[in-house]
């Protein structure tokens, strides 16, 4: 029992300088709690051996590096920000879009202090929250009416839970799409507490097919976009203006998920050149908001935080009836959204009312980019890394996604920076850039360690050269 008198007691460490910096960093119970942890693992370790009794400088040197490690990994935030070189711009894993710049310092401004969430500044009333952005967003799409849920997969349950609630929905069995996570349609309907009715085929769904369907308990029409896959070959699929007749005639609401939510090209009226082939590739298979709008349906809903590049949201617009009856549900409470999230969702669209968003909203940025702009890119940090020793870097054609169950199957044009450490396999290698601070999020691409720089942020092409230089 004698090896243990090398270990000093609580009170004494927390006299240590080390000691007290740690106090005042994390806070004394914290680091109390963590001595103590130190203290019963080096106990632990003596009885098992002696010879880790060592000296009592030897002892208390190594509590406190065992408490400073532990007390780093409890206040450690487990979000981290990381630099995106896997070319895919609406990247789920990685936060999806990354915020314009007046974005970001629009939240900065509103959650420094209070802000007229539900304050009527004209009549000195309690106001409304869900009134805030729907003016940009009626603007940008042409809708009577909108509001703003905290995502897509909220936005269609309250959609269906408003407007088909103990009613029935019909949906094209080539519609019934799982996004991320597991979350089927299917089951987001029946937690809506509407019942589902299919028709068609996996493959073919005619206007007729919608037509037969509709009975007495027929509540809504809703029309499902497959943003993350594509069917192709034997098909067909109505247009939406047909289903809308359909909806008409039957006196049955028409509702469209349209995921994505992509705005079309109408806002950019500034005669900047951003309009790219690549993005005349995307508005060419992707529908738009303002098309759906156009075409008369009831209801749109959509993702804020994709094509869009704002924050995570689900924004509705539609006819202003329905609208209504949407914000109005009891649902609405448990899905509403926060002032930081209106204050980047209103700053992301005036970008897009004066018809700067090509080149400030970052989603935007990076899908009208050119293969020979990344190129340029390319070729500079392909020579910064290969001037470290051990490192080779070459340049190499490939392609970008879109991402985030956008625009499947569209591939980006861009160019590759292939890089090589000497000693060290492509999964050893993509590990290391995990493990920097930080982390450079790569992908491995035919057994090479590849870097797409069109999703890496201009201005960090250089921090993304020196990472390498710690490896």
């Amino acid at each position: 029992m004698s090896n243990f008198r090398v270990i000093p007691s609580i009170e004494e460490l927390r006299r240590r300088p080390a000691v007290r910096a740690l106090e005042a960093e994390f806070g004394v119970e914290a680091t109390v709690d963590a001595l103590r942890a130190a203290a019963t693992d080096l106990r632990a370790a003596i009885a098992a051996d002696a010879a880790n009794a060592a000296g009592e400088a030897a002892a208390t040197a190594r509590i406190e590096a065992f408490a400073s490690s532990r007390l780093r990994s409890w206040f450690d935030s487990s979000l981290q920000p990381v630099i995106n070189a896997t070319g895919v711009i609406i990247h789920t894993n990685l936060g999806r879009a990354p915020l314009a710049a007046p974005a970001i310092e629009r939240i900065a401004q509103i959650a420094a202090g209070y802000a007229s969430l539900e304050y009527d500044l004209a009549g000195g009333t309690r106001g409304r929250r869900d009134v805030h952005a729907e003016g940009l967003l009626c603007r940008l799409t042409g809708a009577e009416a909108a509001v703003v849920v905290n995502n897509n997969a909220a936005a269609t349950m309250i959609v269906l839970a408003a407007l088909a609630a103990g009613r029935e929905v019909i949906v094209s069995r080539g519609e019934l799409v799982e996004i991320g996570g597991g979350f089927r349609i299917p089951d987001v309907m029946a937690q809506s507490g509407a019942s589902l009715r299919e028709v068609g085929t996996t493959n073919k769904t005619r206007t007729a097919d919608y037509a037969a369907a509709v009975s007495a308990r027929t509540a809504l029409i809703l029309r499902v976009h497959p943003s993350n896959f594509r069917i192709e070959g034997f098909t067909e699929r109505p247009a939406l203006t047909d289903l809308v007749t359909v909806g008409r005639k039957c006196n049955v609401a028409v509702a469209e998920d349209l995921g994505s939510g992509l705005l079309g090209s109408d806002w950019c009226q500034t005669g900047v050149r951003h309009q790219s082939d690549t993005r005349s590739e995307l508005l060419r298979t992707e529908p738009t908001v303002q098309d759906a709008v156009a075409a008369g349906v009831d209801v749109c809903c959509f993702s804020g935080d994709k094509l869009l590049g704002g924050p995570q949201a689900g924004i509705i617009v539609g006819r202003k009836t329905f609208v209504d009856r949407i914000r109005t549900h009891p649902l609405m409470r448990a899905l509403r959204v926060d002032k930081m999230t209106y204050a980047a969702l209103e700053a992301t669209l005036v970008e897009y009312a004066a018809g700067r968003a090509p080149a400030t909203v970052p989603v935007q940025r990076m899908l009208t980019t050119t293969a020979d702009e990344i190129r340029a890119r390319a070729d500079e940090v392909a020579a910064h890394i290969g001037a470290i020793p051990g490192w080779r870097a070459d340049v190499a054609a490939g392609v970008s996604a879109a991402g985030g169950g956008s625009a499947p199957g569209v591939e980006l044009p861009t160019w590759l920076v292939v890089v090589e450490k000497e000693g060290a396999s492509p999964d050893a290698l993509e590990e290391h850039l995990r493990r920097l601070t930080p982390s450079v999020i790569a992908r491995i691409d035919g057994d090479r360690v590849v870097l797409d720089l069109r999703t890496v942020q201009p201005d960090q092409d250089a921090q993304l050269a020196r990472l390498f230089s710690r490896l």
